[in-house]
């Protein structure tokens, strides 16, 4: 058995949702770089399609911008009718949207005045929509008859509570920020998701696992940023693109005989 091409994604085609947010484009990048033709799904669409374009000049993969509600089963729908118009068959799903709402103040409120709206939009970009499209794509690649693998982002708040000393003092972007129920629910919920997914899936060949990122540099304060690095093992907070090579791991043959899997990737902060 030869291993020099086992990370290779030559020929195939990846969908990636969230394209375009602080880990998607690093991830549809990494695909494109591995051989992978990659449609790029956004809400954002000029964003997508801006992207898409940047990728078909650097790594002369086709890629593709699309610009998708992925709440809206009619939308992911058509995505998908796009996407097969473009490629043809689609052989690896990144499920990798999340949202954090419209409104910062209401998507940070405490808990005792949470709104059920805001969690029920949450809810519906978290966890309904990764339903969605895994749903509609999966019912592809079992017409396909050629199996595939699909990954989907969960969070280390789906599988351990946040500690409320870490975000004494803590702002994103100018926001005061903490880390909501909701948030921890709709995590958890996409780590059992890909669970149910991986035993429901393992007979058409279709390989379903989850990446688990820790925190991520993307515009927390000083203080949130050392309070955090202080309980990692690491002792830092992560990098974007040291996200990559857990996906490409999972997207690819590297990976043929893992299933149902929750690959964390948090510099040991879940250790203890």
């Amino acid at each position: 058995m030869s291993f020099k091409d086992l990370f290779s994604l030559q020929g195939k085609t990846s969908i990636v949702t969230g394209g375009c947010g602080i880990l998607g484009k690093h991830f549809c990048e990494a695909l494109a770089a591995r051989g992978s033709h990659v449609a790029i799904v956004d809400i954002r669409e000029k964003e997508a399609v801006s992207l898409a374009k940047k990728l078909n000049q650097k790594y002369k993969i086709k890629a593709l911008g699309v610009g998708c509600d992925i709440t809206q089963p009619q939308n992911v729908n058509e995505m998908l009718r796009q996407i097969l118009k473009t490629f043809k068959t689609v052989h690896i799903l990144h499920n990798n949207a999340a949202g954090k709402s419209k409104d910062a103040h209401a998507f940070f409120e405490k808990f005792e005045r949470y709104s059920l709206e805001t969690w029920r939009e949450i809810m519906a970009i978290n966890l309904d929509a990764m339903f969605l499209v895994a749903q509609a794509v999966s019912s592809q690649m079992i017409k396909q008859e050629k199996g595939g693998s699909i990954i989907q982002t969960a969070s280390i708040y789906g599988l351990s509570s946040h500690d409320p000393r870490t975000y004494q003092g803590s702002f994103y972007l100018n926001q005061e920020i903490n880390n909501p129920a909701v948030y921890s629910a709709s995590k958890g919920g996409v780590i059992a998701l890909t669970k149910y997914l991986s035993t429901h899936l393992a007979p058409h060949k279709i390989r379903v696992n989850t990446l688990t990122p820790g925190g991520v540099f993307s515009g927390q304060n000083k203080t949130f940023q050392k309070k955090y690095s202080d309980r990692v093992p690491l002792g830092r907070m992560a990098h974007p693109q040291e996200m990559v090579g857990a996906l490409i791991y999972l997207a690819s043959g590297a990976s043929s005989y893992v299933t149902g899997h929750n690959l964390i990737v948090d510099g040991g902060l879940t250790v203890w």
